[in-house]
């Protein structure tokens, strides 16, 4: 009896170390791999030069994925593009907006998405700032004003400098005083728009019908030379948002009396109803093929910039993840897929969709890792409320090599319920958690920017966060027990006194920007 147990422990010991040095050794290879054998410069130059923002919807959104689906196809790695839903279709083209009065000069600025196209030649005409009214009856009657015009709709900034510029140079007194006089600017702005009786969404459609000709906004992000671009609100007449220093320009003349002119010829194409898909790629398990292990990044992109670090970093981690894993970990215990999800900017809407239209997936996934938020090294893990991630987090996180595991955990913590696409799965039950990145000034200067490019992307962090995923990846399918969904019981909100809930699941918007 005491000889058979001492044979089982043996055996058990050296099955551990047979383990452990295979371990050793895999974690090697995806090291050596990542770093002697990089292909992230390339993919990057593939995704953000050549196919350009994702804007769904649009012709570089649907490249973007037969680019994907090509790419992991030359890898060995079965990949497809599934469809989810429809969107409104929509190219940008090109746009020029140019001084014409009273003096020329060509100025910075761009459509925002979906706009309406001017005429082929353009449309020429003054510039007007918003009228100001004292109440909604008033705006009404000052309404036209606005026809033939284009019309400022945005604040204009008392400066150009970031904050931390003003720190760095200016007295105490002289940037508390900016500050004030911002302040107080911002409130008379905010003024101004309640005043016409509409919200900033509402105004443009209103203007539009008051026969404006165009709409200029001007969403500075608090950086030098930074715009956020969104959505356009008009259905007929181009709204465009032009950078803070010409915006500041044409104000000023307007403002003066100078009687600004410009001229703006935007060759936008509206497309009609088109599909939209979620590129899925798999390596298929050997041992467990319908457990999951899943690699999670969106795929799409607000079209200012290229898409670089929100979210062309992410698919690049997660693609290059996939590409290693199958260089030396080709054969998994469990499957092994990867999601880049389509409209995670207009709502998550990709990825509710797969979870919605694949519950036998979401039953069997091991765990989940979401990267989203930049270039930067991963730096914040967070149980997403999940009473027992510590114990199979920690057993991962504990193979990962010293100078990519310098992450800062948060056990259990609290169910995300939005911001990226883990939160689909965290909604139905699954383990999914999301690799958070160091800022590198993300909301300032990329994050849904003009500046989102190429040259923001930095690189030893990249590298290190496909080494990181690569490894979580492989201990998460190599782990002997499935993982436990079991859920923390949530505090009572402070503020209603009642008991927080589990995040619902809900279903994707599967007809973007189409009436019904």
């Amino acid at each position: 009896m005491k000889k058979t147990f001492y044979l089982c422990l043996l055996g058990a010991s050296l099955s551990t170390g047979l383990f452990a040095q295979t371990q050793e050794e895999t974690v090697e290879a995806i090291v050596k791999e990542a770093t002697e054998n990089s292909q992230l410069k390339l993919l990057a130059h593939q995704l953000l030069d050549v196919v350009g923002p994702r804007l769904v919807g649009s012709p570089e959104m649907k490249h973007a994925h037969d680019w994907a689906v090509e790419t992991y196809a030359d890898w060995g790695i079965d990949a497809e593009n599934q469809q989810w839903g429809v969107w409104k279709g929509w190219d940008r083209g090109i746009t020029h907006i140019d001084l014409v009065s009273p003096r020329r000069v060509s100025l910075e600025g761009m459509q925002l998405a979906w706009s309406p196209a001017t005429k082929s030649k353009g449309v020429e005409a003054e510039v007007i700032v918003l009228p100001e009214a004292k109440d909604s009856v008033s705006f009404k009657n000052m309404l036209s004003q606005v026809a033939g015009k284009f019309v400022l709709v945005s604040m204009p900034q008392p400066t150009g400098r970031p904050d931390d510029n003003w720190e760095e140079w200016a007295t105490p007194e002289s940037f508390e005083k900016m500050k004030k006089d911002r302040d107080a600017l911002n409130d008379a702005w905010n003024a101004r728009i309640k005043a016409t009786g509409y919200s900033s969404r509402e105004l443009p459609k209103i203007l539009e019908e008051a026969g404006a000709v165009g709409v200029i906004t001007s969403n500075w992000s608090r950086g030098f030379g930074v715009n956020k671009v969104f959505s356009a609100y008009t259905e007929e007449i181009p709204m465009v948002d032009i950078a803070l220093e010409d915006y500041g320009l044409l104000y000023r003349l307007a403002d003066y009396g100078d009687k600004p002119v410009i001229k703006v010829v935007a060759e936008s194409e509206e497309l009609g109803e088109q599909p939209t898909f979620n590129t899925i790629a798999q390596i298929k398990g050997s041992e467990k093929p319908e457990e999951y292990v899943i690699l999670s990044a969106h795929f799409d992109s607000w079209d200012g910039g290229q898409g670089a670090t929100d979210n062309g970093t992410g698919t690049l981690v997660m693609m290059e993840a996939m590409r290693i894993l199958k260089q030396v970990y080709p054969n998994p215990k469990r499957t092994i897929l990867v999601g880049h999800w389509g409209s995670e900017e207009q709502g998550l809407n990709g990825s509710r969709s797969f979870v919605k239209d694949h519950p036998e997936i979401v039953a069997g996934v091991q765990a989940v890792f979401n990267q989203d938020n930049g270039t930067g090294r991963v730096a914040n893990i967070s149980g997403n409320g999940f009473l027992n991630a510590y114990d199979y987090l920690g057993r991962w996180l504990n193979a990962v090599p010293d100078e990519v595991a310098s992450i800062e955990t948060h056990f259990p913590g609290a169910p995300g319920r939005g911001g990226s696409d883990y939160a689909s799965f965290v909604a139905a039950g699954a383990p999914a958690f999301n690799l958070s990145s160091l800022s590198w000034n993300y909301w300032n200067y990329t994050w849904h920017t003009n500046r989102d490019t190429y040259d923001k992307i930095v690189w030893d962090d990249v590298q290190n966060n496909a080494i990181l995923t690569a490894v979580l990846a492989y201990m998460a399918s190599e782990d002997d027990e499935k993982t436990s969904r079991e859920q923390i019981v949530l505090p009572v909100n402070k503020r209603t006194g009642e008991q927080m809930t589990w995040p619902e699941p809900r279903d994707g918007n599967r007809r973007g920007g189409l009436d019904d």
